[in-house]
């Protein structure tokens, strides 16, 4: 048999096999699109669903549902805005399930809604734009946890930590909310880039993020072959209480240790900050004022302690003001004013300047949202180590 006999079966084995794989291969629908963020600051949002009778976009810029429109290629879309510039979760409502923008690689982690992200720019950069300025590293780091299980952590190391291997970096323990996970500071509050932009301006010392995963009894139920438990009823119940301690435990006996000796971190109350933001603030809150010697920096985001938890578990950070106020740097308390947890953060707020506790407190417009997370962590690093 010839060269060229040969090569000819070769080539027909080949197209025969490339037509035998696009034969098994799902017929593929018109490009989608989605979202299309437009030069006006209208957002396009736009779903292939040729069968479904109704689909309607979620949008936390959006008090309710809106009804999307089908073309003739079964594109439903939706144009809206203009949009204020930030980042937005949103999903889509397709004859009644809840489901992400298939169109779309940026989606928010939680344990429970799959939502999708929209970055609407400013004219002006905002905050947590990316920026043309050096940039810091984010790691995914596994350590040994509680009960014999293993924790994932999200760590930021600022610019310039590769290069200067000498120096030494403070550290703060940045901790997520209810159902969120340890990259939700990182994929929606965009706390790298904050950081970034920031240290860029002069205005935050360069610092270590390190953020934990806040809901330890899930990861156990899971590594343990168990059901993930619902979440605590009452915010300061025991069952709340008790989950908090266990959190607390972890990052001061396992969390820490694990960073300071993987990374360049300097090993004392001084450079340590810890904050969090809903759940993870009751952690925060918690977690410090269980370890004095631990953290001299405490921040949190849209979260209190009720009074009768502070005088129950607490007596001591109020008992002696001068006390507390010399081992704190910061104490910082903020919140939206449409949070549904504001009316407890401003009773935290008159309880701790009743008991003369000094506090740095912010209160912005909107609700318990992302959007004002990443104000908030804007606001208080450059207050850090500072």
């Amino acid at each position: 048999m010839n060269q060229q006999l040969i090569r000819r079966i070769g080539l027909f084995w080949v197209l025969f096999g490339l037509y035998l794989g696009a034969l098994g291969q799902p017929p593929r629908g018109p490009l989608v699109v989605s979202p299309q963020v437009n030069a006006d600051k209208s957002v396009t949002f736009r779903y292939l669903a040729p069968q479904a009778k109704d689909v309607q976009l979620s949008a936390q810029f959006e008090k309710a549902p809106v009804p999307m429109t089908k073309d003739a290629q079964g594109i439903w879309s939706v144009t809206l805005g203009p949009v204020k510039p930030d980042i937005y979760p949103y999903s889509f409502r397709v004859d009644g399930v809840t489901v992400m923008d298939p169109a779309n690689v940026a989606f928010f982690p939680n344990e429970r809604f799959k939502a999708s992200l929209v970055d609407v720019p400013g004219d002006t950069p905002l905050i947590h734009a990316m920026r043309d300025v050096p940039h810091g590293s984010i790691n995914y780091e596994y350590y040994p946890s509680i009960t014999g299980t293993t924790g994932s952590l999200v760590v930021y190391t600022p610019p310039g930590y590769d290069q200067s291997t000498s120096k030494k970096y403070p550290v703060y323990y940045l901790i997520s909310g209810t159902t969120d996970t340890e990259e939700t500071f990182f994929k929606v509050g965009k706390t790298n880039l904050i950081l970034d932009n920031l240290i860029a301006q002069g205005k935050a010392k360069p610092m270590i993020i390190v953020m934990p995963y806040g809901n330890i009894a899930a990861r156990v139920a899971e590594q343990k072959g168990g059901s993930k438990p619902a979440d605590p009823t009452v915010r300061d119940g025991a069952d709340a209480v008790k989950r908090a301690n266990d959190f607390a435990e972890d990052l001061v006996s396992n969390v820490i240790p694990y960073i300071e000796k993987a990374y360049r971190a300097i090993p004392n109350r001084e450079n340590r900050a810890i904050g969090g933001f809903s759940r993870g603030g009751g952690q925060t809150l918690r977690t410090a004022f269980n370890n004095m010697d631990k953290f001299a920096w405490v921040c949190a985001y849209s979260s209190y302690l009720s009074p009768q938890e502070m005088d129950g578990n607490f007596s001591q950070i109020v008992a002696k003001p001068e006390q507390t106020n010399k081992q704190l740097k910061l104490l910082w308390v903020s919140v939206g004013s449409d949070d549904f947890l504001y009316k407890g953060t401003v009773e935290f707020m008159d309880y701790l300047k009743a008991k003369q506790v000094k506090f740095k407190s912010l209160i912005t417009d909107g609700g318990h949202t992302w959007m004002n997370v990443k104000t908030y962590v804007a606001a208080t690093t450059p207050l850090l180590f500072q």
